[in-house]
């Protein structure tokens, strides 16, 4: 999957965050960096996304990480990393949830970590998930990988 392009089973965690967002009253915002929009792709596309998805921020340099999201300067493709991108595009836009996901997608691995290396953060009103995943395949496998997994944690989240 080429970022950006929907398919039917993130879709479905999306369509299942918008009855959730519109049932509960919740404001949910995304930051990005490998996914390059993908997420923010799938959240707008979800049922009456003007209600409930306030947007998305797609950071894919390090600079916008650490200006725009509060990032500590220093490797990206990190749990801090995701975690501090979480914490900042909830906090640009008044959210109650927040996705972040960075990590290496390929073809070459950076920052010592090798490619499928992901980090996924919720933010979920102040309380903070991070998980490290390691998905195999070419970028657009990894994209997709990253995507299905972090629309699953929001979904998981917004259901508490």
């Amino acid at each position: 999957m080429s970022p950006g392009e929907l398919n039917d089973d993130c879709m479905a965690e999306a369509s299942t965050i918008a009855r959730l967002a519109q049932e509960r009253g919740l404001r949910i915002a995304c930051a990005e960096s490998l996914t390059s929009g993908a997420i923010a792709s799938h959240l707008g596309a979800a049922g009456s996304a003007s209600e409930w998805f306030a947007g998305g921020v797609v950071a894919y340099s390090s600079q916008l990480k650490f200006d725009l999201l509060g990032v500590e300067h220093g490797p990206v493709v990190t749990a801090a990393s995701a975690r501090q991108m979480a914490r900042g595009v909830a906090k640009l836009a008044d959210a109650d949830h927040a996705l972040a996901v960075t990590g290496e997608g390929g073809p070459e691995p950076e920052e010592d970590a090798r490619v499928g290396t992901v980090y996924i953060a919720v933010w979920d009103r102040g309380v903070e998930e991070v998980r490290e995943f390691h998905f195999d395949g070419d970028p657009g496998e990894i994209v997709h990988a990253t995507v299905l997994h972090g629309l699953g944690m929001l979904r998981a989240a917004a259901e508490k």
